[in-house]
This record gives C-alpha cells, structure tokens and sequence, in this order.
C-alpha cells in the first residue's frame, strides 16, 4: 500500500497537482509511522522472546488478536515454541529428579564432573555419607579432604576397575573403584563410583564361618560325645573288673573307641583336602572327548544299577580351556551324586551335556531323581555337610573351589521329587 502511494504521489507531482500529492503524501507518511511503530512493536517482542528462551522463562504469553495478520502468526509461533520449550523443560526435571532419587538411593558412593575444569557437576549423598564431604566444588578440594582417594582416582583410568584400601569417616575401608567418561560439546565428564566391598566381604565371610562353625560343631560332638560316654563307662568297668567277662566288653569298647576316633582324623583330613586344591594347569580341552572318558568311567556302575544316560553335544568341537584333571573330579562328583538320586526311580536318568552360552562354556548334569528340598539347596556347598548316610560332605565344597579357580561358577536348580540340574559355568 505504501508503495502504490508513493507511485501516486509522484504521478500527482508530475501532474502539478499538489494539493492531491500534499494529502496523499500525508497518508504516505502515517502509513510510514504506522510500519515504523509495528516493526519496532514486532523487533521489541522477537528481543523478549530471546531473552526469555536464553534464561529459560517460559511463563510468558502473546496476546493475539488476530491470528491471520503478521503480528497474529508471529505471536502464535511464539506461544507455540514456549509450549514445547516448557513440556521439554518439564520433562527434564522430572528425569532429573527421578535420577537424583534412584542414584541418591544406592550404597554406591559417586561423582561427576568436569575432566579439564575439575569442576563437579553432582555427587550423591553415599559419595558425602561415605567420606564425610557435604560439599566439593572442585575434584581438586579432594586433596585436602582426602588425597589418598584423591591420588587413587587420578590414577584409575578410564573404564578400568580396581581395588584399593583408602581411609574414610568408617575408617580403612576397601572400594572397588570404577571409571568412565564421555564427550559432549561442552567438554569431557567423568563418572568415577566408589563401591564399599567392606562390609560385603565381611557378611559374606561371617555367613560361612557361622556356617562352617555350624557343620564342624557338629560332626566333632558327634563324635566326641559318644567316644566320651564310652570312655566314662569303660572307666566304671575298670573300677569294678570282674575277670575274663568284662574283657570282651573291653575290647569292644575299645575298638568302638578307635573306630570313632579314625573317623573324627579321616574328618579332619577331609578339612585339610578343601585348604590344598592344586592351581589348574589350564590347557584346551576336547570337551567331547572329556565326556567319553568319564562315561567309560561309570558304564560299569550304569549298567548294573540300570540307569539310561544321554550325552548331549551339538557341537562335538566344543573346547574348554581347563584343568583336565580337577574338572574330571567334579563332573565325575557331580554324576556319582546324580547316580545316588535315581536309585529309587523306576526309570532312572541321568544327561550329560555341554553347550557355548554368550561365548562362555557351560556343562550340565540334570537327574530326574528325588531332589533337593529347598531349604537344604543353600547348605550343599558348605563344608562337611551332607544329607548321605556315608556321606563325608567334601564333594561339592571342592567341586565349587575348582570351579572358583577357573573363575566359574556351579549352581543348581532343583525341584524336590523332580531332580535337579547342576550347572557349571565357566
């Protein structure tokens, strides 16, 4: 419009008539004023409206009146950007809090910051609980706090794990140190987690002992008790001797006596047995061949007992990289155990298998035996215990210390009444 105006205008000039081109340059120049207000309106508003993005204020509503002028079109984009904006600003302290809250909520004591600047970004409260720090700014605050700590993070590098012994409000304590970084735009962060395996350690080893402590007090009162009732009443026998009739008692007392006594020293043996497991000579392994030698091993035993036996292999060029010997000693424990289950089945059955899981070995023995009741499938590996009748408790305790010194594992699942599978996992 101002320019068809100022065509106009000129035209009128040309035209020597001023008095038109004096009224309409009028119009020309309020039209002018009028663009000139709305532009610096719009330049004002489009200012605001970066300032509140850059400080993230968006609280602020343009009032539109009407929606199809330029005005109307910039202020809907306005309102609609601050909506987003805020539903993402929403969003993220939710997030945030919601990770504050689970972080905050692990033992795990850990930190976060800045790798170049040192500046730390966020701690949580096991991080401050544990080394009794409320505040740090700076990694760097960490020597005067605690440089011991300080120097064993700065020399942990990046996605390594360690242990070390460091001094904290509980006092010496061991952490299993992890760290990791990243890159952003704005710089390099670091995560470092501080994993207290003090107090780990010492349940854990409190639980055996008292496990250990349980199954020894037992079998020695076991065999004390009665050596010492024996013993109380040969005694009386001795005061009162009454020639070659009490001799025969004697003797068999005696004998009872010895009996006992090389039971309690082949118990004590068996103690020493746990304590001196060999370090494995590692060396490939045929595992196909592993299972023939222990199933010619057992065929004798398998036949006569009338127990039908599968070895599962699919792939018969399975390797394991073991100890020959100590992982022939577990999987022929294991089968004997298996053996003992079924005796009382019918249709007995016993597979050996082996298979490659996540690039990790790992052999199965399953049984459709009587079980292992559930309250006793936590106690089978403690030394000493067993539920034989002549049974010393020693197979299984060894069977997981081989396994421990392969850096594996054994577990079982059992079902009472229905069998049980134990797995070894390499």
């Amino acid at each position: 419009m101002l320019l068809a105006a100022t065509v106009i205008t000129a035209y009128l000039l040309l035209k020597q008539e001023y008095v038109q081109a004096a009224l309409l340059f009028c119009v020309m120049f309020y039209l002018g004023f009028n663009l000139y207000a709305q532009y610096n309106f719009l330049a004002r508003q489009l200012i605001e409206f970066s300032e509140a993005v850059k400080y993230r204020d968006f609280t602020r509503r343009f009032l539109v009146k009407n929606p199809k002028s330029v005005e109307g079109q910039l202020f809907l984009a306005f309102n609609q950007i601050n909506e987003t904006y805020k539903e993402i600003s929403i969003k993220q302290e939710i997030q945030h809090q919601y990770l504050d809250r689970v972080i905050n909520m692990l033992n795990s004591a850990i930190i976060f910051y800045e790798q170049d600047s040192g500046k730390v970004m966020w701690v949580n409260d096991a991080f401050k609980q544990l080394f009794h720090l409320p505040h740090l700014g700076n990694i760097t605050g960490l020597k005067k706090k605690n440089l011991d700590l300080y120097e064993k993070t700065m020399l942990l590098e990046n996605g390594q794990q360690q242990m070390e012994a460091v001094q904290s409000n509980k006092g010496k304590i061991k952490l299993l140190i992890q760290s990791s970084s990243f890159d952003t735009q704005e710089g390099v962060f670091r995560i470092v987690v501080y994993q207290n395996i003090n107090e780990a350690i010492d349940e854990t080893e409190t639980k055996a002992w008292h496990k250990l402590l349980r199954v020894l007090t037992h079998e020695i009162m076991n065999s004390i008790a009665p050596i010492s009732s024996l013993a109380e009443t040969l005694n009386g026998r001795l005061d009162h001797f009454r020639g070659h009739e009490d001799i025969e008692d004697l003797k068999t007392g005696i004998s009872t006596i010895k009996r006992r006594s090389e039971g309690l020293l082949h118990f004590a043996k068996s103690y020493r047995m746990i304590n001196k497991v060999d370090q494995p000579q590692v060396q490939p392994i045929q595992i196909a061949q592993l299972f023939e030698h222990i199933y010619q091993l057992l065929e004798p035993t398998l036949i006569q007992k009338n127990i039908d036996v599968d070895i599962i292999l699919k792939n018969t060029r399975l390797v394991l990289y073991a100890d020959v010997n100590l992982i022939e000693q577990v999987i022929i424990n294991l089968m004997l155990n298996a053996i003992d289950a079924v005796k009382t089945k019918e249709e007995a059955y016993i597979s050996l298998s082996a298979m490659e899981v996540d690039h990790r070995v790992q052999v199965r023995i399953e049984d459709n035996g009587s079980g292992i009741p559930a309250d006793l499938q936590e106690q089978i590996f403690t030394p000493f215990f067993t539920t034989k009748k002549t049974g010393t408790g020693v197979g299984l305790t060894l069977s997981k210390q081989i396994m421990l010194l392969h850096k594996g594992t054994i577990f079982l699942n059992s079902i009472e009444g229905a069998g049980s599978v134990f797995v070894l996992q390499f």
